[in-house]
C-alpha cells in the first residue's frame, strides 16, 4: 500500500456490509470459549517488534490510520465551540500543505464521537461532509442508570442525528456470568438504535479476565452488535494488545460461523502514531485487509491525530515540529 492507494469505501458499515442480524444465545458456544493468557501475551509482545514500515509506506499507513479515527471529545467541560472546532479538524484532519506535499487529495476521519448534548452542534458543523456522528450512550461510562433511561437515551440520540451509538454494557452481567442478561440487554440496545449502528463497549479493564472478555465479545455479537469496543477511556486500564487479540479473534470466529463481519474499536490510551501502526498491522495479520477500512475498524482517540500529523510533517520536511502545533483534541 502506498500514499496513492488509499481506498474510498464509505464509512458506515451498512453501505458496504450486511448488518449483523445476530442469532439466538448459544450458551454451549459461550461455555466453550477459553483464552490462553500466556500464549496471548507472548503473541502480543511480538506485534511491535517483528517488522516496521518506513518512509512512503509509513506515510501511507498513517493516512490509513487517520481515516479510521473516531475523533473524540468526552469531557465534562465540552462546549459547542469546542465541538465545532473538532468537527473542522475532522473535515480536514491533516494540514493542506502536508497533504499537497504527499500528493494526496482530501481525507476525513472515520467519525466524530461526542456526548448526547453535543450532537446538535456536531451535526451543524459536519453538514454535507458525510462524516458520521457517534454518540456515547446508556449511562456512559458506568452504565448504571435505570435501564429504561438507558434505552431512552439511545432513542433520543438517534433522533438528534447520531448514526452510530457507543453503548456500555453492564459489567456485573459478565462478572456474574449472567450471559442471558447481557444478551437481553444488548438486544434491547440494538433495537433502540434502529438504523443507527451500535458499538458495544465492554470496558475490558473491569471484566477480570481475558476469558470474560472473549465470552462477552461473543455474546454481544450474538445479540446484534455491529462493533465491539474495548473501553470507555475512563477506566484505569483501557485498550491493550492482549485484549485486542482476544476480541478480534472472537470476531474472526463469529464471521466464520455466521458470515457477518463485525467491526472493532480499540479506545483509550492510543495516542502515538507508532501505536496506530501496530494496531493496523495486527488487524491485517489477524483478520485481513478488509478490516483496514473505517467501516470495520476505528480508533477511539483524541490526541492520536496530532501525533500522526506531526509524523507526516516530519516525513515531508525532515524536521520535527513542536507537538503543540498539532493539537487535535
Amino acid at each position: 500500500m502506498n500514499v496513492k492507494e488509499q481506498d474510498k469505501l464509505a464509512q458506515l458499515p451498512q453501505t458496504t456490509e450486511p448488518r449483523n442480524a445476530g442469532l439466538p444465545l448459544d450458551l454451549d458456544w459461550v461455555a466453550r470459549v477459553q483464552a490462553n493468557t500466556s500464549a496471548i501475551e507472548r503473541r502480543a509482545a511480538t506485534l511491535g517488534t517483528r517488522r516496521s514500515v518506513k518512509k512512503a509506506h509509513q506515510a501511507a499507513w498513517l493516512l490509513k490510520a487517520v481515516s479510521c479515527i473516531d475523533l473524540t471529545t468526552l469531557a465534562g467541560d465540552d462546549t459547542a465551540g469546542r465541538v465545532k472546532w473538532l468537527c473542522a479538524k475532522a473535515r480536514q484532519p491533516i494540514r493542506g500543505d502536508i497533504m499537497d506535499a504527499l500528493g494526496m487529495g482530501p481525507i476525513t476521519v472515520g467519525a466524530v464521537c461526542v456526548y448526547h448534548d453535543m450532537i446538535a452542534p456536531a451535526a451543524e458543523a459536519l453538514a454535507g461532509s458525510g462524516i458520521p456522528i457517534a454518540a456515547v450512550s446508556t449511562g456512559f461510562p458506568a452504565g448504571l442508570s435505570p435501564f429504561h433511561l438507558r434505552v431512552k437515551e439511545i432513542e433520543e440520540s438517534v433522533k438528534a442525528g447520531a448514526s452510530e451509538i457507543d453503548i456500555v454494557i453492564s459489567r456485573r452481567h459478565v462478572l456474574t456470568q449472567n450471559w442471558q442478561a447481557l444478551y437481553d440487554e444488548m438486544r434491547a440496545f440494538r433495537a433502540a438504535c434502529g438504523d443507527a449502528h451500535v458499538k458495544a463497549i465492554l470496558a475490558t479493564g473491569e471484566l477480570g479476565s481475558l476469558r470474560n472478555v472473549a465470552r462477552a465479545s461473543l455474546v454481544c455479537m450474538m445479540a446484534g452488535a455491529d462493533f465491539i469496543k474495548t473501553s470507555t477511556g475512563k477506566e484505569s486500564v483501557n485498550a491493550t494488545l492482549p485484549v485486542s487479540l482476544v476480541m478480534i479473534r472472537a470476531i474472526r470466529d463469529y464471521e466464520a460461523a455466521t458470515g457477518f463481519r463485525i467491526g472493532y474499536k480499540p479506545a483509550g490510551g492510543i495516542s502515538k502514531a507508532k501505536d496506530s501502526l501496530v494496531y493496523l498491522s495486527m488487524m491485517k495479520e489477524e483478520l485481513g485487509d478488509r478490516w483496514l477500512q473505517p467501516d470495520l475498524f476505528r480508533f477511539g482517540a483524541s490526541s492520536l491525530l496530532g501525533d500522526i500529523e506531526r509524523q507526516l510533517e516530519h516525513y515531508v520536511t525532515g524536521a520535527y515540529s513542536a507537538s503543540y502545533r498539532h493539537a487535535a483534541g
